[in-house]
């Protein structure tokens, strides 16, 4: 007789902090190191988009990258649990997803490269968050556990087709549905084309991705001022009367420490219809920021 299992479970699986929080936060400096290559070896895209991991049936990888005459990507196959390398003209390689140090993944990796022929200049200091270790000295950060890991894919790839019919609802420019591994979040983000006030006082990248005004919308894998793994939504710069707006579904709250509207992820896959109350909660959020910031709807939005 054949096992029932909880279809909604599998799409929508728990990610508590207890067994996610340490292995998220080895995987957030794994990334960066990845993602700091991707940097140094592909041309800036508008909003360092050429920088994000994109979402495939096994984990994230990298855009295309360029070594010489060869094109080669490296992915986190969470579901073999290795960091693969392909390359264009056959070559593979793969390096174990285990426990094991920032550092000695580092010293791993980029030995990797050097071996495949690819030279790679990163610097190896974490960017978006508090009290970063150096990657090439970080020997606190060392937990991998494969089942959370596996969570948070599956989460992923539950998430991304409703991003992208949302993205499809607009027909202004619009990100794709990627990862950034800076602050180790799926995003979408909408523009209405006009330029957003200087911010001289910012980095440069933080220049580049708030250089024209937007709504944004996202998934957190926890951490940070917001721990546990939630839905995000803000404008940028953020109109006046945004965060007194009435906003649903009901567990959602304004955070003052990052200026955004949260949605925790629980509530979400706790729902009698997981879809529709994160639909609901991408819908009421954009309506309130593009009312209020008086963007263009009818040339924006497909009718």
């Amino acid at each position: 007789m054949p096992v029932k299992t909880d279809v909604r479970a599998d799409l929508w699986p728990a990610l508590p902090l207890e067994t996610w929080e340490d292995t998220r936060a080895t995987l957030h400096m794994w990334m960066q190191i990845v993602g700091k290559i991707s940097l140094d070896l592909t041309p800036r895209v508008n909003h360092f988009w050429n920088i994000a991991f994109q979402i495939t049936p096994r984990g994230l990888a990298t855009l295309p990258m360029t070594a010489g005459d060869r094109t080669f990507t490296i992915t986190f196959d969470f579901v073999s649990h290795e960091l693969v390398f392909l390359f264009s003209d056959g070559t593979t390689h793969a390096n174990g997803l285990r426990p094991q140090t920032v550092a000695d993944f580092y010293k791993e990796t980029m030995a990797t490269l050097e071996k495949l022929g690819v030279r790679v200049h990163v610097w190896p200091m974490p960017v978006e968050i508090p009290n970063p270790i150096r990657l090439d000295q970080d020997t606190v950060h060392r937990s991998y556990d494969p089942a959370p890991v596996e969570s948070f894919h599956r989460i992923l790839l539950t998430i991304k087709p409703v991003f992208e019919s949302f993205r499809c609802r607009f027909v202004g420019k619009c990100s794709p549905v990627h990862f950034f591994w800076g602050s180790m979040d799926l995003a979408v983000t909408r523009f209405n084309g006009k330029r957003a006030p200087e911010r001289p006082e910012a980095d440069a990248m933080t220049r580049e991705s708030y250089s024209h005004e937007v709504i944004s919308h996202g998934w957190w894998a926890g951490g940070g001022a917001v721990k546990e793994p939630s839905f995000y939504a803000y404008a940028a710069p953020e109109p006046p009367g945004f965060r007194e707006a009435p906003m649903r579904p009901s567990a959602t709250y304004y955070s003052k420490d990052f200026s955004i509207f949260v949605l925790p992820y629980e509530a979400v896959r706790r729902a009698e219809d997981p879809v529709k109350e994160l639909n609901t909660f991408l819908d009421v959020t954009y309506e309130a920021a593009a009312r209020l910031a008086g963007w263009d709807r009818a040339e924006l939005e497909r009718r």
